[in-house]
Formats: structure tokens, sequence, C-alpha cells
């Protein structure tokens, strides 16, 4: 199982979970009500599920693509450790992860 802390922009606590190994980040935020839409169901033709990961973290997530890092350089407030939740799949040896949602953040899917 792996410990997921989603931080709000300001760094203020938005949802804190576990998840088994395999999950994708982005089904658990969504999961948890968290405005991370994933409106392309993870084809990487958006990038309404970016999240920025902890510094820390980063290294211990698997590398990105090269598609994903195409996707991110159309992303507004994109950080060096950035990615897109639907590429993010929580690994068993993974303990804890800790995401920021980026400033702006929100979900269509209701609208």
């Amino acid at each position: 199982m792996t410990r997921v802390r989603f931080l709000k922009w300001d760094g203020c606590l938005a949802a804190e979970a576990e998840a088994p190994a395999g999950t994708r980040l982005l089904e658990l935020a969504q999961r948890l009500g968290l405005p991370l839409e994933g409106t392309c169901e993870g084809a990487m033709a958006c990038s309404t599920c970016h999240v920025i990961v902890a510094p820390a973290d980063f290294p211990r997530l698997g590398p990105l693509s090269p598609h994903e890092e195409d996707m991110l350089d159309f992303t507004p407030h994109v950080a060096p450790t950035s990615r897109l939740s639907c590429q993010v799949i929580l690994e068993a040896d993974l303990e804890a992860l800790e995401v920021r949602l980026p400033p702006g953040h929100a979900d269509m899917r209701g609208l």
C-alpha cells in the first residue's frame, strides 16, 4: 500500500489515502473527489490531471515518456516535478507520495 497526500496549491491538505500497488494516481484522486478531471481517460491527449510531485518523491517514480513531456509543455503552472497523474502508477515499493494540485485546478465534468 502507498500512502498518498494530496495538497492544495497553498500547501493545505486536500486529502490523504492509501492505495494498493497498480493503482493510477488519477483514479485515487477521483475516488477522493479531488478536481483532477482526466478528460482523455489516460490517453495523454489532455493535461487535466496535472499534478506537481514533491521534489523528494519525484525521482522515485518511473520516468516520463516523451509523449508525457510533450503534453506537459502545453500545461499551465508546470513545474520541474510535474506529472500527469494518469501516467503515475503506484508501485509496491513506493511507501508514500506527496503531490500538489496546481493553482486554478478545476474539475469541469460537473459543469
